[in-house]
């Protein structure tokens, strides 16, 4: 394949908003990528660098506890995340991430499923240790980020963390001259995942190696 993956996503993306149907292109994405016709931009055949880093510095012992790893794709994260000890489950919308990410990790720990984040199953509210949300709020149109935020955070529970790593955007850009995928969040999007029981610990924002133009943000909260 020689066209750019970025000007693929974003034409399989925008074909899926033509409909009225703002999270089906990542099924689209997923299976045109396990047929060879297409490859998933943020599919990096590893852990998320700033995922390891936070795992790295933090040195979290998850024995006992539970992780969800929000739209986990081919399961790379949440790899990372079950060989810290914690009782981990990946989910995607995509039926085609999931097959993949059971091919690739065919002796896994982790529990991969399909799933809606805007319709979640009712015993995760609230429920584990561990919330990782990398990439996934900001693949979905402005329009629909304050939703998707407010479900990720009712994922975490009480004493629990959750980390976000996203693309960052400067407050002064209007939303109108973002073309995504993806919409890179604001800071105000970043601080909109607090709430009266859930804090912002610590934010950082970096550049990406392959871009230094790009810009990051890895944001640690913790719920009372």
């Amino acid at each position: 394949m020689t066209e750019d993956p970025d000007v693929v996503s974003r034409r399989i993306a925008r074909e899926s908003l033509d409909r009225d149907d703002p999270t089906g292109w990542f099924e689209n994405l997923y299976a045109a990528a396990a047929d060879g016709d297409a490859v998933v931009p943020w599919d990096r055949g590893t852990a998320h660098q700033l995922l390891t880093d936070w795992i790295n510095e933090a040195e979290p012992d998850g024995t006992g506890k539970t992780a969800l790893v929000v739209g986990a794709g081919t399961g790379w994260d949440a790899e990372l995340v079950v060989d810290r000890g914690y009782d981990t489950t990946g989910f995607d919308i995509s039926p085609s991430a999931i097959e993949t990410a059971h091919r690739n990790h065919p002796d896994s720990k982790a529990h991969y499923l399909v799933a809606d984040l805007f319709a979640p199953p009712a015993d995760w509210h609230r429920a584990f240790d561990l919330v990782v949300e990398i990439y996934t709020v900001q693949a979905l149109p402005i329009a629909l980020q304050p939703q998707a935020i407010k479900q990720v955070t009712e994922l975490v529970a009480p004493g629990g963390t959750l980390l976000v790593i996203a693309a960052a955007r400067a407050d002064d850009v209007p939303d109108e001259q973002v073309q995504g995928p993806p919409w890179p969040l604001t800071r105000a999007a970043i601080q909109s995942f607090t709430g009266p029981d859930l804090h912002l610990i610590q934010l950082d924002q970096s550049p990406s190696p392959a871009d230094p133009s790009v810009l990051r943000w890895r944001a640690e909260y913790l719920r009372d």
